[in-house]
């Protein structure tokens, strides 16, 4: 499926449904779409907004023979604790099968991440990342810098305050984004620019999303006078694509 997600190029939801586990998840898009989809008579999102696992998506990467992006569970959390490990398990199988793409895996639940880290065998084409909105969640970067994943991202967004200090050892890349939609918490400049600091400090590629709000496309995703779309570079597929 095609994504408009500027960072990646498609999803693959082997799950769907979530809750609500810190402040970032205040206006979830993932829910307001789960429970129109279901208005709308989509058989995958008869559940609404409820965990569901759909073991009859599990082969759909291996199916796209154009190498690309594939953002995993965009629509839910792999890492929730209603997905048994061994469900984990195959989705990180497939992925290790479907080696021509490279998976974007994105959560909140670090700490269940961290717990059954030894139990997933991390293919090198997997790069993990964690959401953090707000200074009391930058444990989740040290939670992911334990684990074996192969290349290790932050996802900022919906960022909806100041993070200070960043981390950002074995962190090979990070993406900022502010709120949008219904009730988009703003985000300040000030924010943005220390982040982006940070980055170029640490030599680490810095991804400008958007600045959100309730009209996103207005307000548009330059910063300081231009884009930021560094992606971790030292990635075979990804050096392909930028040549």
């Amino acid at each position: 499926m095609k994504s408009s997600i500027e960072w990646t190029e498609s999803t693959w939801n082997p799950s769907t449904g979530c809750d609500a586990i810190s402040p970032g998840c205040e206006h979830c898009y993932a829910d307001r779409m789960s429970n129109r989809l279901k208005a709308m008579g989509q058989i995958k999102y008869r559940n609404g907004f409820e965990l569901t696992t759909h073991p009859n998506t599990l082969n759909l990467p291996l199916r796209w023979k154009r190498p690309q992006r594939i953002f995993v569970n965009s629509m839910s959390d792999l890492f929730h604790d209603q997905v048994p490990i061994e469900y984990i398990q195959r989705v990180f199988h497939t992925m290790r099968r479907a080696h021509w793409h490279q998976f974007q895996v994105l959560t909140k639940r670090s700490g269940r991440m961290l717990a059954v880290n030894e139990e997933i065998d991390w293919p090198p084409n997997v790069w993990m990342g964690v959401s953090v909105e707000c200074s009391a969640y930058k444990a989740r970067i040290d939670h992911l810098r334990k684990t074996d994943a192969a290349v290790k991202f932050l996802s900022l967004e919906p960022l909806i305050d100041q993070l200070g200090t960043i981390n950002l050892d074995n962190i090979d890349w990070v993406i900022v984004g502010g709120e949008s939609g219904p009730g988009a918490r703003p985000m300040a400049t000030a924010w943005v620019d220390d982040i982006c600091r940070q980055c170029k400090e640490s030599e680490v590629p810095f991804f400008f999303k958007q600045w959100g709000g309730v009209q996103k496309k207005r307000a548009g995703r330059t910063l300081n006078g231009r884009t930021y779309d560094e992606m971790p570079s030292q990635h075979p597929l990804v050096e392909l694509r930028i040549l």
